[in-house]
């Protein structure tokens, strides 16, 4: 299901999960306006189809002690198909990644990691990632602070986009 082919009350519910993925399912058929059993049909069906992929919290790093945060462009020596997804599962395992984005130009991939002090996130620098295979090179930048964080899509920017080719 392209996004088009959802229905302004899917995309609504869409909406307020993504604002606020913790309400009941009551007070989200109030929100978009329906009763709660098709509200809860309709919710199933978009886990279902991909369009929701999960719950989670959003968890403040620096509460817990993770004060440093640190994006790594790797670059690598080989972009054969193998040797991406070799690297990508390797990101998948590494906890203090949390990002692992592949990008086309001079960049391979660019990862977000954090880690609870520089000494931690620098021993991950040399001892796993620079030292893991096929990596030719790696640039960091340390996050001073973030201006902005705010997960998931605009759906005023879809609607209007939406609103237009209707």
């Amino acid at each position: 299901m392209a996004a088009s082919k959802l229905d302004p009350i899917d995309r609504h519910i869409l909406a307020e999960l993504q604002a606020d993925g913790r309400m009941t399912n009551v007070e989200l058929a109030k929100r978009v306006g329906i009763s709660a059993p098709p509200c809860l049909r309709r919710v199933r069906t978009l886990e279902e189809a991909g369009y929701i992929k999960g719950y989670h919290a959003d968890i403040d790093a620096r509460e817990l002690g993770f004060e440093v945060q640190v994006f790594a462009m790797v670059r690598l020596h080989s972009q054969a198909e193998a040797d991406l997804s070799a690297f990508e599962a390797r990101c998948r395992a590494w906890p203090l990644v949390r990002e692992c984005h592949m990008l086309n130009g001079e960049i391979d991939f660019i990862l977000k990691c954090v880690a609870p002090d520089l000494s931690t996130f620098q021993s991950f620098l040399t001892e796993q990632l620079t030292a893991a295979a096929n990596v030719a090179s790696v640039k960091t930048s340390l996050v001073i602070r973030c201006a902005k964080d705010q997960p998931g899509v605009p759906f005023d920017v879809l609607e209007a986009r939406l609103s237009k080719s209707a």
